[in-house]
């Protein structure tokens, strides 16, 4: 059987925005063994339910399944990865309009972890 890989979906990230902010959902290598879900088909689930409102269960079927999309931002939040993420937005905006200096992206971003 060939499996097809599915449409995109208005929600989806782009790759440019992902690749600006892959480094702070790093809480493990992306190979790690016990890594079930691609990061990205998890956090494009993430914004589906967002941008169309929707219950979890209703999730489509060609998207990780509705409790790993759920399961998966409850340890980014926990980790602190979305204020690191923040953080260093804000830091990328403040040099773009050369209102000061910061740090930029780094693979640990704010919180200061690091994958494992």
């Amino acid at each position: 059987m060939m499996i097809t890989a599915r449409k995109p979906y208005p929600s989806d990230i782009s790759d440019e925005k992902w690749s600006l902010i892959i480094p702070c959902l790093l809480l493990m290598k992306e190979d790690a063994g016990q890594r079930h879900h691609d990061l990205r088909k998890l956090f494009n689930g993430l914004r589906y339910v967002i941008r169309y409102d929707i219950a979890w269960c209703a999730m489509p079927n060609d998207l990780p399944s509705w409790s790993a999309v759920y399961q998966q931002p409850r340890r980014w939040m926990e980790a602190g990865c979305f204020e690191a993420l923040v953080h260093d937005l804000q830091t990328v905006l403040r040099i773009a309009a050369g209102s000061g200096t910061g740090r930029m992206f780094t693979d640990d971003c704010a919180t200061g972890a690091k994958p494992v």
